[in-house]
């Protein structure tokens, strides 16, 4: 039975450093970049995420073209 451990950044604080460092992205390079320190987050999961992040005004979405968006940190 795998061992699960706790990791010692929440997603959200991972998302906005990711941001942070690499400025604005687009959603799937964003979910890419994510998904390699979260294994087990979905795409579901990352939109609840954002949505939540740019209530709180932490972060701003655009729509690029059909179905791609631009993510960027409010600073």
């Amino acid at each position: 039975m795998p061992i699960k451990t706790w990791k010692t950044h929440p997603a959200y604080y991972v998302l906005l450093e990711i941001l942070q460092k690499k400025g604005a992205m687009k959603d799937a390079e964003l979910f890419e970049a994510l998904n390699e320190e979260f294994k087990d987050l979905g795409f579901k999961d990352f939109n609840e995420l954002l949505m939540r992040l740019e209530i709180g005004g932490k972060i701003r979405t655009t729509s690029l073209a059909r179905g791609k968006r631009r993510v960027e940190l409010i600073t």
